[in-house]
């Protein structure tokens, strides 16, 4: 069946791609504007697939307490080991390195110093950090950035050095691309010019405003060298919005809450948890793949998905159950901060990008377990659909029939089905203020806030409608639809303020 699938995506490149660039935005809009043309046309099916759907989200948003309750307790756990110690009595132990691609372009040296600055306090020995610097050529303050930040912190690590990433043909800019150019540059000059063991050494993807653990490296080392899977797996800790969480406004907050609370979840999730902005993977593994893709703008979902089609499906990604910190979005000023959300939505949402080709493998790859892609395919797919339509169906579905056909509104489900609808996402108010209960123990309380901001904090989710499309649907959507016209996307960073 692969070899058929192979000839067909051989023999039509461009329309096979351009079909499935069309099936994201063509599904969500079919499904947005259902509402619509169902009303006129099946409102029956159209009223039990709304309480469907609206009941499968009081499915996920209970998952999501129990995920993140789960992901969270073993965090605490996990908090209270020795992992330095536990990591030092292993074999092969003192063998061990770390490689860190830090991607910088137009970063602050404040930011950049104190994404270094924080390594500083790891508990594994510092000599075993290797920190790489991935400056854009393009800007041309970067050498003076670079050196200022290697200046300061000369001689605290393994290494510490920058590469400047010369745009190519055919490379798309943003993160991926930096970040290929720069593992190629720390492959050469720490284990092909230099003396590490490229059988003993991860290298990680670090995002400028990453705030790891103390423990982090010390615990990757454990799992490092007790693992027999080591060159098939990507390790992942709970990538979390805390850094600034109070400084940010009210609609920001309110996403980079449930972001970190989802994000803590997927660590208790098996195969649903997939790389995301900072995480860590064997340097083999990723010379042997051919390194980060220059093509694309969302790199963490497409490395993975690469070393899994590539290793025929004998590649996993294992939890540190750690929070690693990250900045919400933020910028000078209140709509500018907004605007820099909604940009990061954006990128974040283009990852849909990325589905025509997992598609494209999961009909070509021979060899990979079917069972295992197919599950593995249909979450990131699900996810990618839902992104744009959630909002849509749980919000305005089951009023605007009313509007568009009123003759329906006189049967028995037609009347009562504003209310069924309202009645099952009320009740999921409760998993809220969980959530709430889970962050509020999760969250580290580094910020003394007045008693006042607490007490407000909840009243802040009255605003999820607006956000929910604003920073969020819209977005998603936009992607969508562009990514079906056959428009590409302009890599856009988010300011670290």
């Amino acid at each position: 069946m692969t070899l058929f699938f192979n000839k067909v995506f051989t023999r039509y490149p461009i329309k096979t791609k351009r079909f499935l660039e069309l099936l994201p935005g063509l599904a969500s809009w079919t499904v947005i504007l259902s509402p619509i043309w169902g009303s006129l046309f099946a409102p029956t099916l159209l009223a039990y697939f709304i309480l469907f759907f609206d009941t499968y989200w009081f499915y996920k948003s209970y998952s999501l307490v129990i995920n993140a309750y789960r992901g969270a307790r073993k965090i605490k756990e996990a908090e209270k080991k020795n992992w330095l110690q536990m990591a030092s009595s292993q074999e092969n132990y003192d063998k061990v390195h770390h490689v860190l691609i830090i991607p910088s372009y137009k970063e602050s040296v404040t930011k950049m110093k104190s994404t270094v600055e924080n390594l500083t306090r790891q508990t594994l020995p510092l000599s075993r950090l290797h920190i790489v610097l991935a400056m854009e050529e393009r800007e041309k303050e970067a050498p003076e950035k670079a050196q200022t930040v290697i200046s300061e912190f000369k001689g605290k690590f393994g290494s510490l050095f920058a590469t400047y990433h010369i745009d190519a043909p055919g490379e798309i800019k943003g993160k991926s691309s930096n970040e290929s150019f720069a593992g190629k540059e720390a492959y050469q000059k720490l284990f092909v010019d230099g003396n590490l063991d490229v059988d003993f050494a991860t290298i990680s993807s670090v995002d400028v405003d990453s705030m790891f653990d103390r423990q982090f490296f010390a615990y990757l080392t454990y799992k490092f060298v007790t693992d027999p899977n080591r060159y098939h797996k990507f390790w992942q800790s709970a990538t979390v919005f805390y850094n600034n969480i109070w400084q940010v406004p009210a609609p920001i907050r309110i996403l980079s809450f449930f972001g970190s609370l989802w994000r803590t979840s997927m660590l208790v999730q098996h195969d649903r948890l997939i790389t995301q902005s900072t995480y860590s993977l064997s340097i083999k593994m990723l010379r042997d793949i051919g390194w980060w893709d220059t093509d694309v703008i969302p790199e963490d979902y497409r490395v993975f998905f690469k070393a899994f089609f590539k290793l025929k499906g004998k590649a996993w990604t294992d939890p540190i159950f750690l929070k690693t910190s990250m900045d919400a979005a933020f910028s000078h000023g209140y709509i500018n901060s907004l605007k820099n959300k909604y940009h990061q939505e954006r990128r974040w949402s283009w990852g849909v990008s990325d589905d025509p080709l997992f598609l494209k493998w999961w009909f070509t790859v021979p060899g990979v377990p079917f069972v295992r892609k197919t599950v593995m395919i249909y979450h990131v797919l699900l996810d990618h659909f839902l992104w744009p339509v959630n909002w849509f169906i749980i919000t305005i579905a089951a009023n605007i029939m009313p509007f568009i056909n009123p003759a329906f509104t006189r049967t028995n489900l037609g009347y009562k089905l504003p209310s069924l609808a309202g009645f099952i996402l009320t009740s999921t108010i409760l998993a809220i203020f969980a959530l709430m209960f889970i962050d509020y123990k999760n969250r580290p309380e580094n910020v003394k806030l007045p008693l006042r901001r607490k007490v407000f904090f909840p009243f802040e989710f009255l605003l999820m409608p607006i956000v929910g499309f604003f920073l969020s649907a819209l977005p998603a959507l936009i992607s969508h639809t562009q990514l079906m016209l056959g428009k590409r996307m302009e890599y856009k960073v988010t300011e670290k303020a």
